[in-house]
């Protein structure tokens, strides 16, 4: 395993980490997961991050036991908030200080520690003045909660209002995280050059796009039994906008490429977002142990130049550029 700093800050993490959305208390047994979790240990990873939201809180409890008896200083924690949980009431969710205050609790109570490493806005709350939320963080932070703060899908312009708050109160803002493979590369023309600028790494979720860049959908043929698209607790809906023929016929032209470069199309995909200076980190999710040992190799990968402009000229006319595509749900009129 090789490490990075995250963004500007003091803080290495492991270039691989480790995350359980969608997976650990929904689409995993218990068993399974704390054995991915064993295995991700084993493989060096040091950095776990979840939400209080994912699986309905179940997935933080399930982190939490599987690291219990870890030591806590060998390991860095991010979890996140804003989306609800629970009973869903007025304000189980958002980023009003309320919310932030309470969910830090919670989260801290089911993953079973005094602080996480990194505490993060799941997206941006447009009903909540940005001011309240940036305070409310920092007050997490000066608590001993949290050691640092990021958000996720931030655009760049939020991202710099964030930012300037959380140095008027002396906090480090040193994360975003967003989507980013292959197929999906909405932050590269506006949120990449705006945290680079700001010292703000990112955090990327969904390297292999749902699974889509490992080649195992094909085109014209169902996908495979037990595959995210066939889960009907949100993995279906997340993986199905790459499941066109189009996308799955380039897909599979990257077979060679990464056999050129000895590696299988899943490891070519996290290596291709690490090549990005401004990725601190890759987050790969597990159902099955043997997952993680596969994924970990792209640990370190330097590709080639012209692999690169391979796979730029394959992949072109299927990429999503759009930066409006970052976006977070309106809570104005909610």
């Amino acid at each position: 395993m090789e490490f990075r700093h995250l963004g500007s800050s003091g803080l290495r993490i492991s270039e691989i980490a480790y995350g359980n959305w969608l997976t650990h208390g929904s689409q995993v047994e218990e068993d399974a997961a704390l054995a991915c979790v064993r295995q991700a240990l084993d493989e060096g990873i040091t950095t776990f991050d979840t939400a209080d939201v994912y699986a309905n809180t179940a997935a933080e409890t399930v982190l939490g036991k599987a690291l219990a008896g870890e030591r806590r200083e060998g390991l860095e924690i991010f979890t996140k908030v804003y989306f609800p949980t629970n009973e869903k009431r007025h304000n189980d969710s958002g980023l009003s200080r309320k919310h932030i205050m309470e969910s830090i609790d919670g989260s801290l109570r089911r993953l079973q520690t005094e602080y996480v490493d990194l505490y993060q806005a799941h997206r941006y709350d447009d009903a909540t003045p940005l001011e309240e939320t940036m305070e409310a963080f920092a007050d997490v932070v000066k608590a001993g909660k949290a050691h640092y703060i990021g958000v996720s899908e931030w655009t760049a312009d939020q991202l710099r209002r964030g930012h300037e708050l959380a140095r008027e109160l002396h906090v480090p803002f040193v994360s975003n995280q967003p989507q980013y493979s292959m197929l999906w590369r909405v932050i590269e023309t506006e949120v990449v050059p705006t945290s680079e600028e700001l010292g703000i790494g990112q955090v990327v979720w969904s390297p292999i796009a749902q699974g889509v860049l490992t080649g195992k959908y094909k085109p014209g043929e169902q996908p495979p039994a037990g595959s995210r698209a066939t889960d009907d607790k949100g993995g279906a809906d997340m993986v199905s906008r790459w499941l066109r023929d189009d996308v799955l016929t380039r897909v599979q032209e990257l077979a060679p490429l990464a056999e050129e470069a000895d590696l299988s199309m899943a490891q070519l995909a996290v290596a291709w977002v690490l090549q990005n200076p401004n990725v601190s980190t890759a987050i790969i999710g597990a159902s099955r142990p043997e997952q993680v040992t596969e994924n970990v190799r792209a640990a370190g990968v330097r590709l080639d130049p012209d692999l690169l402009k391979k796979i730029d000229e394959i992949l072109d006319p299927v990429v999503e550029r759009d930066p409006a595509k970052t976006q977070s749900p309106s809570r104005r009129n909610g």
